[in-house]
């Protein structure tokens, strides 16, 4: 049914059963799962607009710091996959804008199935834009389950 799916992962509650469902569905459809982590470049306004919460404790510079984290979520989100036993699993973390990054990064890895956390760490621009998976449901050109 599906080949591959992709699965956003900020390491929110919603994006944690979105990952859930995805590995599940990837295990029934024998399909490969790719697991993405957006991060936004650091400004003093964007800061407050990215998927990944960085910690400054660290004490690296805040661009460095939300790859990091990026890194981060996205090791544990490929680490979780596997344990729950599915093997065919890719974790790449990108900077951009979440909606458009995630549209992007399914056209290039030619995903047929976006599955997305109704709610993730991005809630002020949530409030104020449109949540991510709002976003992604109205330019994915692929079926969306929202989880």
């Amino acid at each position: 049914m599906f080949t591959k799916i992709l699965v956003p992962y900020d390491g929110s509650k919603g994006a944690q059963r979105a990952l859930d469902r995805a590995t599940e569905m990837a295990k029934l459809c024998d399909a490969q799962l790719i697991v993405l982590t957006v991060y936004r470049h650091h400004s003093m306004l964007e800061a407050s607009l990215s998927m990944v919460r960085g910690s400054v404790e660290r004490g690296g510079n805040l661009d460095n710091e939300m790859r990091e984290a990026a890194r981060e979520a996205a090791d544990y989100a490929k680490r979780r996959a596997k344990e729950a036993g599915h093997e065919k699993v890719s974790a790449f973390i990108k900077a951009g804008q979440p909606a458009r990054t995630i549209i992007a990064t399914c056209k290039e890895k030619e995903c047929d199935l976006i599955v997305v956390g109704s709610r993730g760490l991005g809630a002020t621009e949530g409030y104020l834009l449109g949540s991510v998976s709002h976003k992604v449901t109205g330019l994915a050109n692929c079926p969306v389950l929202v989880v």
